[in-house]
């Protein structure tokens, strides 16, 4: 989708020839991706005993913009938090099931949970609680496997 010079301009002239600051609405500086589906059986209570309760909410949402090393420690910290967690495979089965798009779930990154939403067929995209987990796979484990949380043998 080709970007006109008026939509990504931050003046613009005005009649009088004189260049003027036009502010970007916030709805055109925000990515625009699908919202989280709730699937109609999401129940809460597992959050209540997940292991990341008690622990910084940014370790899980990166900042905007975010790549490269701070990026991969931040996921493996999540991933961390998430490998002792005693709810980590309801938490990734609520978070593929809802195509959720930002964070760590389950100790999948948000790359991952894409990984698996491309070999999905979207016809019959798992809405079931117990579907996002058999439809994941070994992804699941691997995800905070040593190797995915930076410990070599």
């Amino acid at each position: 989708m080709a970007v006109t010079l008026e939509q990504s301009a931050f003046y613009r002239r005005s009649l009088s020839g004189f260049s003027e600051y036009v502010p970007r609405r916030w709805e055109d500086t925000v990515p625009q991706q699908p919202l989280a589906q709730v699937p109609d059986d999401a129940t809460w209570c597992w959050q209540e005993r997940g292991a990341c309760r008690g622990v910084d909410p940014s370790w899980f949402f990166h900042p905007q913009n975010e790549r490269g090393l701070s990026r991969l420690r931040r996921d493996r910290q999540a991933k961390t938090v998430c490998a002792a967690c005693t709810v980590r495979l309801e938490c990734a089965d609520y978070a593929i099931r809802a195509r959720e798009p930002y964070g760590v779930w389950g100790g999948l990154t948000e790359e991952e949970r894409e990984c698996i939403y491309r070999r999905l067929d979207s016809r019959r995209y798992p809405r079931d609680r117990g579907e996002g987990i058999r439809a994941a796979g070994s992804d699941v484990d691997s995800a905070i496997s040593p190797s995915a949380l930076g410990f070599t043998a």
